[in-house]
């Protein structure tokens, strides 16, 4: 690994391209410490008070790295960007043109991004409109951190010029950080918005497992063998696919021969990654939503709905929101898998270009057998993540722990970023003859 490391350092290309990429990511981590104007920052303390606290306040705080506790210039994070990309990608099953510019390779691609970019703008706008109007009517904090959260009002002196401000300020700042990540992504090492969220789940960690340590000495040393083993299984698990053998048969064109190879697809056991637990994550908190529209009545069906959503729904200890987590955890990777791969479009796909699956004949049998074996490899995948969500919420009821720092969406982020991250300097080590990271 020294050598490695080592060698990184002696390739001028590779080393600007690393230094660009930490520079960047620091870039990044002072912004996120620049608070938005004309906020109370004692009323910032009490938010971060309330994010340290977990539930729904912390787990968005996660995703930003901690801005929005703080309500900085970077409040709204790379999430925008995200939501803007998962939305587009679903999209391309049902809209004809957008599935066009998919096939048509880089061309394709520029435009995909380009809309990409104009809904992120849309999305922040409309993230950037509800935090403003929630925590500067002192809202924000009840409807996402609990009910029983105190209100706390970041912008005093609630007037339009003020919030013109701070919702064109928490725009620029989502724009800012899609244009910093699409930099690091052509001119410095791995995909750049998986870099900024890698900072941003990772930054937190020293601070929370260094509170652990003062609160629960025994159980920071039992979070920390969990967490390595946590760890060890989702690299294990990240790594696994299963290969689908591919051979293509041999064809004369003019006087020379094509094909006769083998190749196989690689379908990682676990190919949907942290986006069902983000998806299941916002369907539990439209409840909370509807809830907060009700109002506070205190008697009646309101009463016990209401009553229902704090104690079993948005309760993390609780064995109704687990299994309601679980099972939508699950479905959700089902859903994105059947949208990432289709078996129709790539049974089509290995025909026109004069490949069969040995056994299979081609057309309807190869569809049927890559659907079979997606549906095999998704189970256990599904259900592995889903593990790796709810351990943390039952260790938290076990312990008594406000929240766990390695958890299932951090640790998913943060081991996915860095074996990609290391696979590609990898790469570039191996083109100039250097052992690298991976044997």
């Amino acid at each position: 690994m020294r050598s490695s490391l080592r060698n990184i350092f002696k390739v001028p290309d590779l080393r600007g391209k690393i230094l660009f990429t930490l520079g960047m990511v620091l870039l990044y981590r002072i912004g996120s410490h620049i608070p938005v104007p004309g906020i109370d920052f004692q009323a910032v303390k009490q938010l971060q008070q309330q994010a340290d606290n977990g539930g729904t306040l912390g787990y968005l705080n996660l995703f930003s790295g901690g801005s929005l506790s703080e309500f900085s210039i970077f409040a709204l994070g790379i999430m925008p960007y995200i939501t803007a990309s998962i939305i587009i990608q679903i999209l391309g099953v049902v809209i004809p043109k957008l599935e066009q510019w998919q096939e048509e390779g880089a061309v394709g691609q520029r435009k995909i991004t380009q809309w990409t970019r104009y809904l992120t703008i849309g999305i922040a706008l409309l993230q950037a409109t509800g935090l403003t109007f929630l925590f500067g009517r002192g809202n924000g904090a009840t409807l996402l951190g609990g009910r029983n959260a105190p209100s706390v009002i970041l912008l005093p002196g609630f007037h339009l010029n003020r919030v013109v401000l701070v919702i064109g300020t928490l725009i620029a700042g989502a724009v800012l950080l899609m244009w910093m990540g699409e930099l690091i992504t052509q001119r410095g090492i791995g995909n750049g918005m998986s870099i900024m969220i890698f900072a941003s789940v990772v930054s937190r960690l020293p601070f929370q497992y260094y509170r652990i340590l003062q609160e629960h000495p025994l159980a920071f040393v039992l979070l920390v063998a969990l967490s390595i083993f946590i760890v060890v299984a989702v690299v294990y698990v990240e790594n696994g696919q299963r290969r689908i053998p591919v051979s293509f048969a041999k064809r004369v064109v003019g006087r020379r021969l094509y094909g006769g190879q083998n190749t196989y697809i690689p379908l990682k056991v676990n190919q949907s990654g942290v986006i069902p637990i983000i998806f299941a994550s916002s369907v539990l908190l439209l409840p909370v939503l509807l809830t907060n529209v009700l109002g506070d009545s205190t008697k009646g069906w309101r009463k016990a709905a209401t009553s229902f959503v704090n104690n079993y729904v948005t309760n993390q200890s609780n064995i109704v929101h687990l299994v309601l987590y679980g099972l939508m955890i699950v479905g959700f990777a089902y859903f994105y898998n059947a949208i990432a791969f289709d078996p129709v479009k790539q049974a089509d796909q290995i025909r026109k270009q004069g490949g069969f699956i040995p056994g299979i004949r081609p057309g309807p049998q190869t569809e049927r057998h890559l659907a079979k074996i997606l549906n095999r490899i998704t189970l256990p995948g599904a259900l592995f993540i889903a593990a790796v969500a709810l351990l943390p919420s039952i260790l938290l009821a076990l312990f008594k722990i406000q929240q766990f720092p390695l958890g299932g969406t951090t640790v998913l982020i943060a081991v996915g970023v860095a074996l990609e991250t290391m696979k590609q300097i990898n790469s570039q080590l191996m083109l100039r003859n250097y052992e690298g990271f991976l044997k």
